[in-house]
């Protein structure tokens, strides 16, 4: 009869590895800024930077750390340690954020140097740094094994109305020109076809720029009779399949130019390709085709009005490729579009001005 013998246990390991070293990279940039101003045996470093860390999405750690270090700033300049804030100086970063100018390059001044010359924070901007501030008193509540009370909880926030929007909006006529621009501009044809199939993926793959940004060609595939990109939802977390159109499907292996592996959009050297280059390279675009100057995170919000406004448009369909959870928000960009052209202005203008013809011409 054979013997079995059990298996030794397994050998305990001796390697100290720091949790610290899996966080992503926007909580590991906080870490470092806030360790070089309190030490490395201040609490405040780890506990933010976790809390950065803790956010589901890309787009939330970046808006969530960005808006955390005016709290912080501010906190610091009040002569008092961040996470003893108590509701009289929460209530008056509010007041603060109305009213300072922001932090703008000097012109003519060193390289890098930045002064607060610049406008004061926008609704928007105020409403992310105190939703940061808030939820950062938030997560200390539920990591702490004493209750919390947050400071923030009867600070009021500034009102941002879901139907308006600051960015003007491309017409499809507009984004045509826009996309004919990119595929003819630049004299490298490298750049020319990288450029072109960015815009198209953007637009008829209805995407937001860091969901794009983080995809790579391993990314690629072909499911059911469709070429779809696999890319993860920043907003709220999760997977999806993107079916990618023809003429983008085109202008991708033109530009990947049988490169398998590595970011989809990458440097010349191979790097990820950033936000900040994708600004520059709109920008430049809507110089030369005579544009108003855009963002790319205006790109899904022009996709979803234009695919609204079809005639056989199904706002359930155009809900699912958005990838929005509520009707609501796809519905807003119709709103956003009907307060324009059905506007009973129009109408009365068009009275007046016939009203106003010389008798002779009527």
């Amino acid at each position: 009869m054979t013997t079995i013998e059990p298996a030794p246990p397994a050998a305990v390991s001796t390697v100290h590895r720091d949790p610290r070293d899996q966080w992503p990279k926007h909580a590991r940039r906080l870490f470092d800024f806030l360790a070089g101003i309190y030490g490395d045996g201040d609490p405040l470093p780890t506990l933010a930077a976790g809390w950065v860390a803790h956010q589901r999405s890309a787009n939330t750690q970046k808006s969530y750390a960005r808006g955390f270090r005016i709290f912080e700033e501010f906190a610091r300049d009040h002569g008092t340690h961040p996470l003893d804030v108590k509701f009289m100086l929460a209530d008056t970063f509010r007041m603060y954020l109305e009213t300072t100018p922001t932090w703008a390059r000097v012109k003519g001044g060193r390289r890098g140097e930045m002064a607060r010359t610049g406008k004061p924070y926008s609704d928007a901007s105020q409403a992310n740094a105190l939703s940061a501030a808030s939820s950062f008193f938030t997560y200390l509540d539920k990591v702490n094994d004493e209750p919390l009370k947050n400071p923030f909880d009867a600070v009021q926030r500034p009102y941002i109305d879901p139907d308006y929007s600051p960015t003007p909006g491309y017409t499809e006529q507009e984004w045509a020109t826009l996309v004919v621009t990119a595929r003819d501009h630049h004299r490298v044809a490298a750049y020319r076809k990288r450029a072109y199939a960015l815009l198209l993926t953007l637009y008829t793959c209805c995407l937001r720029i860091d969901s794009l940004l983080n995809a790579r060609v391993e990314d690629l595939g072909y499911d059911k009779g469709h070429r779809v990109l696999h890319l993860e939802k920043m907003k709220g977390g999760g997977r999806k399949k993107k079916p990618i159109p023809p003429v983008t499907w085109d202008a991708l292996q033109d530009y990947l130019d049988g490169r398998t592996e590595g970011w989809l959009f990458c440097t010349a050297s191979g790097g990820q390709l950033d936000e900040p280059a994708v600004w520059r390279l709109l920008q430049s675009l809507a110089k030369r085709a005579g544009l108003p100057l855009r963002g790319p995170h205006g790109v899904k919000g022009d996709a979803v009005t234009h695919a609204l406004a079809k005639k056989d448009a199904r706002p359930d369909k155009v809900q699912r490729w958005a990838d929005h959870k509520d009707s609501r928000t796809t519905q807003r960009y119709n709103r956003r579009k009907e307060l324009l052209d059905d506007s009973p202005g129009y109408t009365l203008a068009a009275d007046v001005a016939g009203a106003l013809e010389p008798a002779a011409d009527r």
